[in-house]
C-alpha cells in the first residue's frame, strides 16, 4: 500500500526542490531521492504536511530541533553556511526562531562566527548548544556537531512527549472526576440538603460530612480562593529567595523514590551534555562548567562546581564529582578516565539513567492509574453511601 509524501530537498548547488511522491513508507522516498543525488531536508505524508502548510506551527523548543536537523542535513551535503542560514531561516516553523536566524545570518556576514551569532539568542540557543556549535567551528568538524545536537534535541524532546502521552490519561481522568464530585457537591447536594431539612431528623455522620463539604464549596468558595491565591504567591515568593530556594532543592533529593529519580534524570542530563562537549573537543574543565547548566537542581550545580574547583587543582574527574552523581556514575566515569574513553563512558551513563527514568515514569503512571480509580471510585461511593444512609433513616423515622 502506498501513500502520498511531500517532500523538500536540496541539491548540490543549494537551491532546493519540493514535489510529492507515491511510496510505502518515508524511508523509500528518502533513498529514492539519495539515489538521484537530492538531499532530504523534510518528508512527510501529504495530509501532515498540508496541516502544517495551513498554518500550525511548531512549539519554540520543536522548533529548535527541526531546524536543527536541517542545519545538519545540509552543511553535510556540503552547502555553505550563508545559505543554510538563509534556508532555514525562510522555512522555519517558529516567526521567533526565523528571525533569530535570520538575524545570525547578517551576524555572519559581517565577520562573526557562527556560535557567536547564536549565541546571541539565548532564548533558542543554549549555552550548550553554543559551545558545541564552536567546538565544530574550530575542529571543522561542524556537520557532526550539528548530527549530535540534532539527535540530543529529538531525544529529549521524544522523552517529553513519552512523559506527557503517559499522564494524559490519569490526568483526564482526575479532572473528569474532580467535575463529578463537583457537580455532586455543589448542585446536587444543596438541594438534597433542602429535602433533608424539610423532613428533619438527625442525620448520620457519613451525610454530616458531606454537608458540610457542600457548604465549603457553594459558601466557602469565597474564602478559600484568596487563601489559595496567597499561599501560591508566598510560596513563589519564598523560592525567590537562594537560601530558601536551596533548602527546597535539597529536600526533594531527599524524598523517597522521588528524590532518587530527580539525581538519576539530573545524573543523565549532566553526563549527557559532558560526553558531547568532550566528543567535541571542548576540554574537561571548561565542558563540565557548561555540562553545570544542565542540571536543574541547585544542591547539585554547587556539587559540580566543588568538582571543578577539585578538577582545576588536578583531582580525577570521578572523585571530584562525588555527591552530585550516583555511586554507579561515579564508577563508570572512573573506568571511562583510566580507559580514555570517557566520551563514550559519559554518553553510557547517560542512556542508563534515561532508560531507568523512562522504566520508573511507566511505572508510576501504571501505579497511578489503579490509585485513581480507587480513590475517586471511593469518593463517589462515599457520597452514595451517605446519601442512601440519610435516605433510609428518614425512611425508618416516618414510616
Amino acid at each position: 500500500m502506498t501513500v502520498p509524501f511531500r517532500y523538500r530537498a536540496a541539491t548540490a548547488d543549494g537551491s532546493v526542490v519540493e514535489g510529492v511522491i507515491q511510496a510505502p513508507s518515508r524511508q523509500v522516498v528518502v533513498d529514492g531521492l539519495r539515489r538521484q543525488q537530492l538531499y532530504p531536508v523534510s518528508v512527510d505524508e501529504a495530509t501532515v504536511a498540508s496541516a502544517t502548510k495551513e498554518g500550525k506551527r511548531l512549539s519554540r523548543g520543536a522548533a529548535v530541533a527541526l531546524w536543527t536537523r536541517t542545519a545538519a542535513t545540509l552543511i553535510g551535503a556540503g552547502m555553505p553556511i550563508d545559505r543554510v542560514l538563509a534556508f532555514t531561516a525562510q522555512h522555519a516553523s517558529h516567526e521567533g526562531l526565523a528571525d533569530a536566524v535570520r538575524q545570525a545570518r547578517r551576524a555572519v556576514q559581517s565577520g562573526s562566527g557562527l556560535a557567536d551569532a547564536l549565541g546571541r539568542h539565548p532564548e533558542y540557543f543554549d549555552p550548550l548548544f553554543v559551545a558545541m556549535v564552536s567546538a565544530g567551528e574550530s575542529s571543522g568538524a561542524l556537520d557532526v556537531v550539528f548530527d549530535q545536537l540534532s539527535r540530543q534535541l529529538e531525544e529529549a524532546a521524544e522523552l517529553r512527549g513519552q512523559v506527557r502521552s503517559a499522564l494524559l490519561y490519569p490526568a483526564l481522568m482526575a479532572i473528569v472526576a474532580c467535575i463529578g464530585i463537583g457537580v455532586l457537591l455543589g448542585f446536587v447536594i444543596p438541594r438534597f440538603a433542602v429535602v433533608l431539612a424539610d423532613l428533619g431528623g438527625t442525620l448520620p455522620w457519613s451525610a454530616r460530612i458531606l454537608l458540610a463539604a457542600s457548604a465549603v464549596i457553594t459558601k466557602g468558595w469565597w474564602v478559600w480562593v484568596p487563601l489559595v491565591a496567597a499561599g501560591v504567591y508566598f510560596a513563589r515568593q519564598a523560592l525567590a529567595r537562594p537560601d530558601l530556594r536551596r533548602r527546597w532543592h535539597a529536600a526533594r533529593l531527599g524524598w523517597p523514590y522521588l528524590g532518587d529519580l530527580e539525581l538519576k534524570y539530573s545524573a543523565a542530563r549532566v553526563t549527557r551534555t559532558l560526553g558531547l562537549l568532550l566528543k567535541s573537543s571542548v576540554p574537561a574543565l571548561p565542558a563540565l562548567k557548561i555540562a553545570r547548566a544542565s542540571a536543574s537542581n541547585l544542591v547539585v550545580q554547587e556539587s559540580i562546581d566543588r568538582a571543578a574547583g577539585a578538577i582545576a587543582e588536578g583531582s580525577p574527574l570521578a572523585s571530584s564529582l562525588s555527591g552530585a552523581l550516583p555511586p554507579l556514575a561515579l564508577q563508570m566515569l572512573a573506568v571511562g578516565e583510566e580507559s580514555g574513553k570517557l566520551d563514550d563512558m559519559c554518553l553510557r551513563i547517560a542512556d542508563t539513567y534515561d532508560g531507568e527514568v523512562r522504566r520508573a515514569l511507566r511505572t508510576a503512571v501504571t501505579l497511578i492509574e489503579p490509585a485513581l480509580i480507587i480513590t475517586f471510585g471511593g469518593l463517589v461511593g462515599f457520597v452514595a453511601l451517605a446519601m442512601l444512609q440519610a435516605i433510609y433513616g428518614i425512611d425508618l423515622k416516618t414510616f
